[in-house]
């Protein structure tokens, strides 16, 4: 139970992983490849709290439901700018993602974008998502009966509705390229090199790294002119405003709270979030949802017969944008894919004011916690037995009447900060696995063992599909 008081409370100090150091903290024990599976291990052994210390800096990370529905309470935390998003600035600055919550271009932009992701704005999208999605299906009809890559043709389809959808139907000829073009590689390479190096001292990055800094620099300069090209050859294109899409609306809207509309510059960091977080973490969801129904084909038949009720025949179907939310067997394998590896795997909260959580952690304003949602979404106390299993049927309304309503499900963030285009994601995730389920049986490779990537994000690395054309 959170309670707060005006002195600091008795402290109980934090379990912390095996072979501490002086000085050097558990630097020993740090993976700076898989950090964020380094602290889902660390939570399975040290429980819903513990303390990580990279020399003099530490990391709380907090799992367990009970601790979580206390941090998560907007009248004592709010949200905390972490260390990854703190190296994305240098690339995103005050973006929605990236931003402080004390920057006004946060407030300016969330007024003027939050009504992009409406219903009725969300239907607008509608018609390119499933033009993407056919050149999904072609690409893949091209190579059946091989084995191609879920996570980077998950990658290709997402990227490219962002693209289309948000910016004016610019085109990364992500299906019709051998090598990603030059923004994707910058931005690829970026990622990795924040996930690399967040965790480790700064010293490291100027020695052992010192190379990969410098490309890290030079991606950085390709991605932004990139963006301000796409920029510049709206506003030289004289149809500013004849789009409806999230660049016109950044151009020609205003802040309905202060009348001024959004510079130039926080245009391009606003483009950039959007390009990153609109496409990384929906391309880990649908290849997480792929990886689990190629595991579990009872499950895909499910969906599958849902979807061939609808849509019946072969031929590639026609789906509305009304059709999508009616596909409830997909939004549950899509919440329960979310569930069980959420692709954004947690999320910083940060203190104001002095405030004492579970059984005497305190913490002071500015002082801030790791929320790990890869752990806390697998809480069996709140789930249940089942917790670890893939059943996407826990998401019928009578099941979820029987689970504790304690349970943590956080896969956008949580509160004001929370992600501004989950709907967005959803209906593009939908859509996508509508389209393959209906077009395509496919089998996984037998011998594949689960090998997740970081780059903020997770995703399944490697994972392969062998796609035949359903008849």
């Amino acid at each position: 139970m959170v309670t707060t008081t005006s002195a600091p409370a008795p402290h109980r100090a934090l379990p912390h992983p095996k072979f501490r150091l002086p000085w050097f903290g558990d630097l020993l024990t740090t993976d700076p490849v898989k950090p964020v599976q380094m602290s889902w291990r660390d939570a399975q052994n040290l429980g819903e709290i513990f303390e990580r210390k990279i020399m003099n800096w530490p990391m709380v990370v907090v799992s367990g439901t009970d601790l979580i529905n206390e941090v998560n309470d907007e009248k004592f935390w709010t949200k905390h700018v972490g260390v990854l998003f703190k190296k994305l600035r240098p690339i995103a600055r005050d973006g929605l993602f990236t931003a402080y919550n004390h920057e006004p271009n946060w407030h300016r932009a969330h007024n003027i974008l939050a009504p992009s992701f409406t219903a009725q704005s969300m239907r607008s999208y509608h018609d390119t998502m499933c033009g993407v999605a056919d050149e999904l299906v072609d690409y893949w009809s091209d190579r059946a009966g091989q084995w191609v890559d879920t996570a980077e043709d998950m990658n290709r389809f997402t990227l490219e509705v962002i693209a289309r959808a948000g910016f004016g139907g610019y085109d990364f000829e992500s299906f019709g390229r051998d090598t990603p073009h030059p923004f994707v590689a910058a931005m690829l390479r970026s990622l990795r090199y924040i996930n690399s190096y967040a965790n480790l001292p700064t010293f490291l990055e100027k020695t052992v790294g010192r190379r990969a800094a410098a490309q890290h620099k030079r991606d950085i300069a390709t991605t932004h002119a990139i963006v301000d090209d796409v920029i510049a050859a709206r506003k030289a294109s004289g149809t500013v405003g004849e789009h409806g899409d999230l660049l016109d609306r950044m151009l020609t809207v205003e802040d309905p709270e202060t009348g001024e509309r959004l510079s130039d510059t926080n245009i391009r960091y606003q483009i950039f979030t959007f390009l990153v977080a609109g496409h990384e973490t929906s391309a880990g969801a649908l290849a997480f949802a792929l990886y689990e129904l190629a595991r579990n084909p009872e499950a895909a038949a499910k969906v599958r017969a849902e979807i061939d009720e609808r849509f019946p025949g072969r031929d590639r179907p026609t789906i509305a944008f009304e059709d999508v939310a009616k596909l409830r067997s997909v939004r549950r394998v899509v919440d329960e894919t979310l569930r069980l590896w959420p692709v954004a795997p947690g999320y910083f909260r940060e203190a104001i004011t002095d405030v004492t959580i579970g059984d005497g952690y305190h913490f002071k304003p500015g002082d801030w916690v790791f929320v790990l949602t890869l752990q806390a979404h697998r809480d069996k106390s709140a789930w249940g037995e089942d917790a670890d299993q893939f059943e996407p049927d826990r998401w019928l309304r009578t099941n979820l009447a029987e689970t504790d309503n304690r349970r943590i499900y956080k896969p956008f963030g949580t509160g004001l900060r929370a992600c501004v285009g989950r709907q967005f994601a959803y209906h593009e995730i939908m859509l996508a696995l509508t389209y393959i389920l209906h077009q395509f049986d496919f089998e996984h490779e037998p011998d594949y063992a689960l090998d997740i990537a970081e780059q903020i994000t997770l995703k399944p690395r490697g994972f392969k599909l062998r796609v035949t054309p359903r008849r």
